[in-house]
């Protein structure tokens, strides 16, 4: 049985430009043809300050959502305690409503303080901004005349038009890693996705502390999706595969390093494994992040998946 008739596999937009020039026909071409093989969904990631490229994730998902008609649109993760939470639901209520309903909201807390200040906001209570943020977004979500008495955050009544395209609002991921992070997804998100910073030893951890969490808050983990983004590279000169990807790493993130940590590297057969042993460790869904040769690599883990047949 091949990875896609296991399980729901994504893949990454191609928002990033590491040569430098922002390409649109590129990502409008991987769009399409990402829809055609069957990927499950199409997936961006949020980043404020950087030398490198990276289109908004939301302004992007709505021009994807006119260029296709059936793949889901994601991103991963927006960091909620830099958005004003009222501005952020009505901008996710349009986009849910361009995307006719296709929208998958990734959110997290983020673990670079040293934004906050370059923004004019502080990184105090980020925690507690983060919690009562989503909940006044799911109240402007579903009520007609919301109200919310939090410790930093006050609904009164103003109605908010358009509601999302899907009752509720769009599934909610957090992207998580300590244990408190993760208890706090299983008791207030629909998923969760395991960072693509983080290694597979780190996920297998997370998926067993997510379970525990799951039995412990009396949730039936059939309601609570699990997720990881894997930064792959499939070339069959693995030492090309793991310089390139260490290249990629090293331009957007500043960390070579970290690309041999994390990523997946190496022929199909040897990727493939590795995929195998993060379902196999309870990924219930895989964002599968490209770094380079984004034509051919899409092909390439079509075929892998089995996507492509």
């Amino acid at each position: 049985m091949s990875l896609a008739d296991r399980i729901p596999i994504g893949v990454s937009s191609g928002q990033i430009f590491p040569d430098g020039k922002v390409d649109m026909e590129q990502v409008r071409s991987l769009a399409v043809r990402a829809e055609e093989l069957g990927y499950d969904s199409l997936w961006t990631q949020e980043q404020v300050f950087g030398n490198v490229p990276c289109i908004e994730p939301l302004s992007l998902l709505t021009y994807l959502s006119g260029i296709t008609t059936k793949v889901r649109l994601g991103v991963s993760v927006l960091v909620l305690p830099l958005h004003n939470p009222v501005r952020l639901a009505k901008i996710v209520s349009s986009v849910d409503q361009l995307t006719e309903g296709r929208l998958e909201l990734g959110l997290g807390i983020g673990g670079a303080p040293a934004i906050y200040p370059k923004l004019n906001l502080t990184a105090d209570r980020r925690v507690r901004r983060f919690v009562e943020g989503l909940d006044v977004m799911r109240a402007l979500w579903t009520e007609d005349a919301p109200t919310y008495d939090g410790e930093l955050y006050k609904l009164a009544g103003d109605p908010m038009q358009p509601k999302p395209a899907q009752q509720g609002g769009p599934p909610v991921w957090f992207g998580a890693r300590h244990s408190d992070a993760l208890r706090r997804a299983v008791r207030h998100a629909d998923g969760w996705m395991g960072a693509g910073s983080s290694t597979s030893e780190a996920f297998k951890e997370g998926v067993v502390t997510v379970r525990q969490h799951l039995e412990d808050e009396k949730r039936d983990p059939a309601t609570f999706r699990i997720s990881k983004r894997v930064y792959i590279a499939v070339d069959n000169d693995e030492a090309r595969g793991e310089r390139r990807l260490r290249e990629w790493f090293g331009q957007y993130y500043g960390n070579p390093d970290n690309a041999t940590k994390v990523g997946v590297w190496g022929t199909p057969e040897h990727c493939a494994e590795q995929l195998e042993e993060l379902v196999d460790a309870g990924a219930e869904h895989l964002l599968l992040n490209m770094a380079f040769d984004l034509p051919e690599q899409i092909e390439a883990l079509a075929e892998m998946t089995g996507l492509k047949r």
